[in-house]
């Protein structure tokens, strides 16, 4: 089948390419000739793992194409893609949708009967609505369908993702249509109890409401932590002992410093405002979005209680600036709040992240990039692990103990075992880790005196 995909961006580039990669010709519109140069010499903007291959192998195999002309590459398409930003918008909080309703306006003429136009972008409940209308006031007689076709594609895995969903969730309720997405994703070979047909707001809400969810399972397990500390419990053995419930699932309960990326923080903010407009508040949300906007940044206090109550004057070695690893994605990273906290406090900062210092370098100053971990551990007084990156599971601790000045390590994803880092002569502080001296609960301490 020929699908256009309008935007290159994340969302975009990777469903172009995979679509390409099982079968289909794909081209991948975007206005930006420079990343469209880039993209046909094999440069991707991005990093995801195996997404270089896949691109290249598909440009090769003439599958997979880039274009700036809009016109020309809806011409004979079976599906046109909507995948461009829909960004929070300043002020309230609502998804931006200008571009969403921009392509939909300048699309309308170009389309031929029978082509299916799918959103792709996360987008508001009633979205499809409005696209819907604009491309019927642009193109009375054109039999077209509007579809939702929300993603679900993690950074770091979203090729696996996309070959291997969950589920994939379409929104229509247009016979028609629903043949054209089926055989769009037959390739995959799917069960199909993996298939959700529903109605187009359903499936708009759904991506939301999966977001949303998670989100308030991290903010948990993060407020979980925070008791485990006052009262000397272990959120490793919490979060393992209530995941063992399959009601529950093990998934998204590892405690940290908040949740970051480009999808948790701007899903929710706009489900909470969705929700506000249609006069059904939710609460649970909206306590979420608080409590993870205040965690990010007060998680810097842990850092300056490890380091003795200030870390003014003092250098401290950050490791990991991107919200999660295998991505260069640093949009909402606990890294970014708690690196400015630190230097409010007096800190000069030293960092480095495998992927995402560039993007970091237009986000923050007076910093310090460095080569490596023990490069960025050099003279400094802690070393502070901000993302799970598998090389800072495996430090070489004699080495990281030999550069620094004081060795004091804060595990903000709780990646090093306590036991082990202290034994190689490290004051070690992780997240809900009950770290009361001897195991015993500090109020039950007090209780005791």
């Amino acid at each position: 089948m020929k699908i256009t995909m309008i935007g290159a961006g994340y969302v975009g580039l990777v469903s172009g390419a995979c679509f390409a990669d099982i079968g289909h010709d794909v081209i991948c519109v975007d206005r930006d000739e420079t990343k469209l140069d880039a993209l046909r010499a094999g440069s991707i903007p991005i990093y995801e793992p195996g997404l270089d291959q896949i691109v290249t192998e598909n440009v090769r195999a003439d599958r997979l194409s880039f274009s700036a002309d809009l016109e020309a590459s809806v011409q004979g398409a079976d599906a046109v893609f909507i995948a461009v930003g829909t960004p929070s918008r300043a002020g309230d909080g609502l998804a931006d949708l200008t571009h969403v309703y921009t392509v939909a306006r300048t699309l309308a003429p170009m389309l031929a009967d029978g082509t299916i136009v799918v959103t792709k972008s996360t987008v508001p409940v009633g979205t499809g609505d409005e696209i819907e209308h604009l491309i019927r006031s642009g193109n009375p007689t054109a039999d077209i369908a509007v579809v939702s076709n929300p993603e679900f594609l993690r950074e770091g895995s979203a090729i696996a993702d996309f070959k291997e969903p969950d589920r994939i969730v379409i929104g229509t309720d247009d016979v028609n249509a629903r043949g054209v997405m089926r055989d769009l994703y037959a390739p995959l070979g799917l069960d199909k109890d993996r298939i959700l047909m529903t109605g187009r707001r359903t499936a708009e809400l759904t991506k939301y409401a999966a977001n949303s969810f998670l989100a308030m399972k991290v903010t948990y397990i993060n407020e979980i932590a925070d008791l485990c500390e006052k009262v000397g419990a272990d959120v490793l053995d919490v979060a393992q002992g209530i995941g063992m419930d399959n009601r529950i699932g093990r998934k998204f309960l590892n405690a940290g410093p908040g949740i970051g990326g480009s999808c948790f923080p701007k899903d929710t903010l706009a489900l909470v405002r969705t929700a506000h407009d249609a006069d059904s508040p939710m609460r649970l949300v909206e306590t979420t979005v608080t409590i993870n906007d205040q965690r990010k940044r007060s998680i810097s206090k842990k850092v300056i209680r490890g380091c003795g109550g200030s870390v003014r004057g003092k250098t401290i070695a950050v490791l990991g600036l991107t919200f999660k690893p295998d991505t260069d994605d640093v949009r909402e990273s606990p890294a970014l709040p708690l690196i400015r906290a630190l230097q409010d406090a007096g800190a000069r900062i030293r960092a480095f992240d495998p992927e995402g210092t560039e993007q970091a370098r237009d986000l923050l100053s007076n910093v310090t990039y460095c080569d490596d971990a023990y490069h960025a551990a050099e003279g400094t007084d802690a070393v502070v692990i901000v993302t799970e990156w598998a090389i800072f599971r495996n430090l070489d601790l004699t080495r990281l103990k030999e550069a620094m000045a004081t060795p004091v390590m804060v595990d903000l994803r709780n990646i090093q075992n306590p036991d082990v880092v202290r034994m190689a002569g490290f004051s070690y502080h992780g997240v809900g880790r009950g770290e009361s001296g001897d195991g015993l609960s500090p109020l039950l301490v007090q209780a005791a005196e």
